[in-house]
């Protein structure tokens, strides 16, 4: 049994900082109350965490080289917790945000050591067995953290769901700290140009994407921030380019399979997680169901994703990429579809078939995304890919939740009919429209990238 405490270790970690990506999905007309938050703050409380977690996940691998993996997630755990903390106790929705973003910041520190440090602590067989138990444990993660959400926000309150979180951080950093394998450092030169460019990239187009949809295109707040976030990403791109050790290299791109890949990771997220928050909204202010009836409906898509992941995992790697992962984003997109039959009068049950398909969609794309990262990329750069199919994944959210968060608020508040739910359904479609667009057109363009080339025939 003590062979398995350090996987015990890192599967803790994974799930808090998983599940501190959908816990607060449920507790957000909670907080709107408390907090007096406008919708794009709202948005915001979710977005700041993925973006942070996707935007520094690819630097902070070079940085655990250097720290050592298990220091870099100590200290990860460490501010995880005391931002954890900040969270719950904050008296605006400005310091919730802040505190978010420190929450992402950290998961990242986490998120990139833990494989390596599974990795390390473990061979043979052993190690096999616990990377199928980690893989679990993420899968599950997203929807145990609605349904808690859901249970203690209704009968307790929204603060809640950071205050039980904090003893768990502490327990996981105490029995990290006692049995996690200490790794020798690799002093490597780390690319912080390439970190500081990505990252307020990522933020500046995802800001101009929310204030464009509640202020207006042409507002100052939106032009200022795609005006940032462009300059950034073309710095970044400058920097990949022109350092001597960039965080991905930009030869990568050249390859169709590898574009193939991020093309289906940014897409099925975004197009299958992008609109829950939106949903939990109509559900509770529009529908007039619970915290905890509004998570239990929510939680349909996660337990579909599971059960296909679980079913059919094995066999899926068997298949070729262009298979799984665009009739994955196809399938993702295909439940949208599904989803574009609410109206004014529909009730919660006109979203189980579409969230059903989104998770069995999601659920053939997750599990072969980084081995299908990794066999796009040269074996030296095998690491690098699928850490930046796990980012593309994660800014897939972050957009989508940016995106069609800034369609719903612009035909709800713009619907003809008489009644929240009536805008709020009006809005929902608009979303589902624009999010099978996005999942069918991703799954496309996949199966176009990733389908081997027929090979060319002789001449008689």
């Amino acid at each position: 049994m003590h062979k398995w405490l350090p996987l015990v270790a890192t599967c803790s970690g994974t799930f808090m900082l998983l599940v501190y990506s959908t816990i607060v999905t449920v507790a957000l007309p909670g907080v709107a109350d408390d907090l007096h938050a406008s919708f794009s703050s709202l948005q915001w409380i979710i977005d700041v965490y993925t973006l942070a977690l996707a935007g520094l996940l690819l630097g902070m691998g070079s940085l655990g080289d250097n720290l050592g993996r298990k220091r870099l997630y100590l200290t990860g755990l460490t501010v995880f917790a005391v931002a954890t903390l900040v969270c719950g106790l904050a008296p605006d929705v400005m310091t919730l945000i802040a505190a978010r973003a420190v929450q992402g910041l950290a998961g990242a520190a986490m998120f990139s050591t833990l494989l390596p440090l599974i990795g390390l602590t473990y061979t043979g067989r052993d190690r096999g067995v616990a990377f199928a138990v980690w893989g679990a444990v993420a899968g599950a993660a997203a929807g145990i953290g609605n349904v808690a959400g859901g249970i203690l926000t209704q009968f307790l309150s929204w603060q809640w769901i950071f205050h039980v979180g904090v003893p768990v951080c502490l327990a996981t950093l105490a029995l990290s700290a006692a049995v996690l394998t200490d790794d020798a450092r690799t002093p490597t030169r780390i690319d912080y140009l390439g970190i500081v460019t990505f990252t307020p990239a990522a933020l500046g187009i995802t800001f101009g994407i929310i204030n464009g949809g509640e202020q207006g295109w042409t507002s100052g707040p939106a032009v200022l921030g795609f005006a940032v976030g462009a300059a950034m990403l073309a710095l970044f791109l400058l920097a990949e380019r022109t350092g001597s050790n960039p965080m991905i290299a930009p030869a990568l791109f050249r390859k169709r399979e590898f574009n193939g890949t991020l093309v289906a990771a940014m897409g099925y997220y975004l197009a299958g997680f992008g609109a829950l928050p939106v949903i939990s909204l109509w559900l509770q202010d529009g529908a007039g169901l619970s915290a905890l009836s509004t998570a239990l409906v929510i939680t349909v898509q996660p337990v579909a994703f599971f059960a296909t992941s679980a079913v059919a995992g094995s066999r899926l790697h068997r298949l070729p990429a262009h298979r799984t992962l665009g009739g994955g984003a196809l399938a993702v997109g295909a439940g949208n579809v599904l989803m574009l039959a609410i109206g004014a009068g529909s009730s919660w049950i006109a979203l189980i078939p579409g969230l059903v398909v989104t998770g069995v969609g999601a659920g053939i794309v997750s599990p072969v995304l980084p081995s299908a990262a990794m066999s796009a990329a040269p074996a030296s750069q095998s690491g690098v890919a699928s850490a930046a199919a796990n980012c593309a994944r994660q800014l897939g959210l972050a957009l989508g939740i940016a995106v069609l968060g800034s369609v719903f608020h612009r035909f709800s508040t713009t619907s003809g009919g008489t009644g929240l739910h009536a805008a709020y359904a009006h809005g929902l479609t608009a979303v589902f429209a624009v999010a099978a667009a996005i999942g069918l057109g991703s799954g496309i363009l996949a199966l176009r990238l990733l389908k081997p080339p027929r090979p060319a025939t002789q001449p008689a």
